[in-house]
């Protein structure tokens, strides 16, 4: 693995644990200041909502880490594009997560899309969309703003005249 790839890799670890803490920090918020719960269903079971969170930022991590490791450093750039996909199929894969795991909990699949229809005009999955969008641009930016090193940082003074 070279040296741009192990740090694309490690940049993506902590911007998916980054995605992961505002979400449930968002999810908290929108709660407390809504007053409704993130799963209002009480057939979901306890599962359904951490279940929908860690697949979309297992989604988000595993789309940061292609954009990352096919991209070589020279041709980094500022993905805008990329990152909305990224945040469209983050609020995609939190809904379907949610589906099938409330299918399968509860038991009765005509519920599911009931609930469905609850999560996806619901604030949470609009917050899970739009946090995984910025959290790839952010990711993007900082691959695109690193410069290739070579070796340890000088000062000014010590730099070649070449």
């Amino acid at each position: 693995m070279r040296d741009y790839q192990k740090y694309a890799t490690v940049v993506a670890v902590f911007a998916a644990v980054l995605l992961a803490a505002l979400l449930v920090a968002a999810f908290g918020m929108i709660s407390l200041l809504a007053d409704t719960d993130v799963i209002s269903d009480p057939n979901a079971g306890p599962l359904v909502g951490p279940g929908m969170t860690a697949a979309a930022v297992v989604l988000v991590f595993t789309l940061m880490l292609l954009l990352g490791l096919r991209t070589k450093p020279e041709n980094q750039r500022v993905a805008v594009g990329y990152s909305l996909a990224t945040g469209f199929a983050a609020l995609g894969a939190f809904v379907l997560v949610g589906v099938v795991l409330y299918a399968l909990g509860a038991g009765v699949p005509g519920d599911s899309v009931g609930f469905a229809t609850s999560v996806l005009l619901g604030p949470f999955a609009v917050a899970t969309g739009i946090l995984s969008f910025i959290i790839t641009l952010l990711y993007s930016l900082v691959l695109a703003t690193r410069m290739p090193e070579r070796g340890r940082p000088k000062w000014p003074w010590e730099q070649d005249d070449d």
